[in-house]
């Protein structure tokens, strides 16, 4: 039996294997609605064999996207939208749905990758005045974003706690709130972007309340038996930053509020960042984390390879693997994988035929006759 294909609960969900579609913006929404691209997006990745499909991260309010192309979920017309993208997703695929629900903080009001991913200044069309825990911008060169005040932050914890009960509305089968890259939360989190003296700045403590307040309202908002996690970045990368440390005693904060799991990655909060990037690069604080705190850890970061993913699940590193980069590249990646690893995958029925023939039992779900 493979350990990448075993079955895993992720709080009270369960997968049918320990393969993640890890959240990646495509930035080809209009006014945060999913569209034609998004049907053809997350249809492909629904029906990939992987146990769980995070769709990417969806603003909660309106200046809280990273670019005007964002996914959102912060109006009625955004919830149709989805209303009508989730029911052929669930009709089709096997893959569990979650969303992963985000505020970019200082880093909104960007372009585009494709068009250069630099900052848009407000003054511009597709620019808006960004907001974050201190008016410090992400960039030296950038305009400084606008620091909440009280009834920002309320503002925002409200963002979260809505979209939250849209996602019940919708029926996604788990949350996964955004605490890493540089977005928000995690602007609050780390001593680089957060400079407040008030009672949300300073010691980790304080720099920890807001994300622990927004995972609790969210936690409230959403269905108990339904899970919440919350992915992170374990380290900023940069000397006097966010550690691995420090993750370990959010973690724990997180845990003890009914965190389900941590999705661990890093970096993103400054471009002074110098990260040691190779396979795997990341997974060594997944393991750390749930070493540390006995929560179940979701892996990321230049997984690629089945044999690489079955041996981070097998020696306990992590509980499961989360892909992305590779999934675009190799919709069919859980297929293959299983193909490699000697296990079985659930496919769609219209598709069962494609299995080679030494191969015949690769889709566990497949049984017809032909004439």
């Amino acid at each position: 039996m493979s350990h990448l294909f075993s079955p895993w609960q992720l709080g009270t969900l369960p997968l049918d294997n320990r393969i993640v579609v890890a959240p990646m913006c495509q930035y080809s929404c209009d006014d945060g609605n999913a569209g034609d691209w998004h049907a053809f997006h997350l249809g492909q990745l629904a029906m990939s064999g992987a146990g769980l499909l995070i769709l990417e991260a969806t603003a909660v309010t309106e200046d809280g996207r990273i670019t005007a192309g964002d996914l959102g979920l912060y109006s009625d017309a955004n919830e149709a939208a989805l209303a009508r993208l989730l029911p052929a997703l669930r009709q089709h695929g096997h893959a569990k749905l979650a969303v992963q629900l985000a505020h970019a903080g200082r880093k909104a009001s960007s372009a585009e990758p494709w068009n250069g991913g630099l900052q848009v200044p407000q003054a511009q069309p597709r620019g808006w005045q960004a907001v974050a825990p201190s008016a410090l911008p992400h960039g030296a060169s950038e305009e400084p974003p606008l620091a909440l005040d009280d009834a920002g932050l309320a503002r925002v914890r409200e963002g979260f706690v809505q979209a939250a009960v849209r996602c019940a509305r919708l029926g996604v089968d788990g949350i996964e709130i955004h605490g890493a890259h540089g977005y928000l939360l995690h602007q609050f989190l780390s001593p680089l972007a957060n400079q407040r003296t008030d009672a949300y700045g300073g010691s980790l403590a304080n720099r920890m309340r807001f994300p622990l307040e927004v995972f609790e309202a969210v936690r409230a908002a959403f269905p108990a038996e339904r899970p919440v996690w919350l992915r992170l970045s374990a380290t900023d990368w940069v000397e006097g930053g966010w550690t691995v440390d420090d993750a370990i005693v959010f973690s724990r904060a997180l845990g003890e509020r009914g965190c389900a799991a941590i999705h661990v990655s890093s970096g993103g909060v400054s471009p002074r960042q110098q990260i040691p990037i190779g396979p795997g690069y990341q997974v060594p604080l997944a393991e750390r984390i749930r070493a540390a705190t006995g929560l179940p850890t979701i892996a990321v970061g230049l997984i690629t390879e089945p044999a690489q993913a079955e041996a981070i699940v097998a020696e306990g590193r992590a509980d499961a693997v989360a892909l992305a980069r590779a999934m675009l590249y190799d919709p069919r990646w859980p297929w293959h994988a299983a193909a490699a690893l000697g296990a079985r995958v659930n496919a769609p029925k219209q598709y069962w035929r494609s299995q080679p023939r030494e191969l015949k039992d690769l889709f566990a779900n497949a049984h017809f006759g032909q004439r």
